[in-house]
């Protein structure tokens, strides 16, 4: 028997979002796009301090959203919507990785691939708003579903940790799929998805990797999505924090595509965050974490991260050097 839920869960914040602001939020993200895209109209390859600005450009527009939020609806409204934020961007650092993979096996040439990221971005917005609707609605009506997200999480998280560096080439495996569908061409034509051989039009290589890229979006969003329902179940909250943070993956992909071998402890990391939320959401029913000391625990283990992966690189350096 279905056991029923409360309409809200007493455990998160409680706002009232009217149908402008909601309007507000969807004209922020297509003006953000639209400036995304008018900068990058023609094809070529980020220099690193482009990279760098472009990523603080987001993560600043993400926190002034933030302060948006605690203005109109105060602190615990911002707290929720911090952790989803932080939630997601260091998900997707594992996200970026695996995109260079892709790229690197389906050999899409760097000048290309803002174009392919930008409208699978895009994709990926539809996709989570979809994700976010569907898992507010359950976990408002049956209680069980916060215990199944939490114990999907605990065991996605220890998957995490015993991370597999052939993602991208078991991702890239679906391109079979675009075959299927539509006939392709090896042969690239600027930045067009689709071209025309003789009287046909044919898919592009781009079109493939956009395929690809947005099939590994379905396997990301299915772990992200209910760890940032952990932390908060108004949509409005969720839906902005997953926005802002992937908005800007784009930047974050130029920027660390090729350094995965320095982030040593970053599947450990991600996994424990992972755990940590699935731990928070079976528990829920019975007990609250309060929503700063989540954020507090997710920032300790990605600061954990980051300072022992640099030491042990450093260290490995040494090795080499000596």
């Amino acid at each position: 028997m279905l056991v029923a839920a409360s309409t809200r869960q007493e455990n998160f914040v409680d706002i009232d979002v009217s149908p402008l602001a909601w309007v507000a939020l969807g004209a922020i993200i297509l003006l953000l796009l639209a400036i995304d895209l008018y900068r990058h109209r023609e094809a070529h390859e980020p220099s690193a301090r482009e990279a760098l600005v472009e990523s603080g450009a987001w993560v600043a527009s993400g926190l002034l959203f933030g302060v948006v939020v605690a203005v109109s609806w105060g602190g615990e409204a911002f707290g929720e919507y911090i952790s989803g934020y932080l939630i997601e961007k260091s998900l997707s650092v594992d996200n970026v990785f695996v995109w260079a993979m892709i790229f690197s096996t389906m050999a899409i040439p760097v000048k290309y691939q803002h174009r392919v990221l930008f409208w699978g971005i895009f994709g990926a917005l539809a996709l989570r708003g979809i994700f976010i609707a569907v898992g507010s609605a359950l976990i408002s009506s049956f209680i069980w579903v916060l215990v199944f997200f939490g114990l999907f999480l605990i065991y996605t998280g220890l998957r995490v940790i015993r991370h597999r560096d052939d993602e991208g080439e078991q991702a890239a495996r679906g391109t079979g799929l675009v075959r299927r569908f539509f006939p392709t061409t090896d042969e690239f034509d600027g930045q067009k998805f689709f071209t025309k051989q003789g009287m046909k039009r044919v898919a592009t290589p781009l079109f493939s990797a956009l395929v690809v890229v947005e099939l590994t979006d379905v396997i990301f969003a299915v772990d992200s999505v209910p760890a940032i329902l952990a932390v908060s179940n108004e949509p409005y909250l969720v839906f902005a924090s997953n926005a802002f943070a992937i908005l800007g993956l784009r930047a974050m992909y130029f920027l660390l595509a090729n350094a995965r071998q320095r982030f040593h402890y970053l599947s450990h990391a991600l996994g424990g965050i992972l755990i940590f939320v699935g731990i928070k959401m079976v528990l829920a029913n019975w007990y609250h974490v309060d929503t700063y000391v989540s954020l507090a625990v997710i920032g300790v283990i990605l600061v954990a991260a980051v300072v022992l992966s640099e030491r042990k690189t450093r260290r490995l350096m040494s090795d080499t050097a000596t």
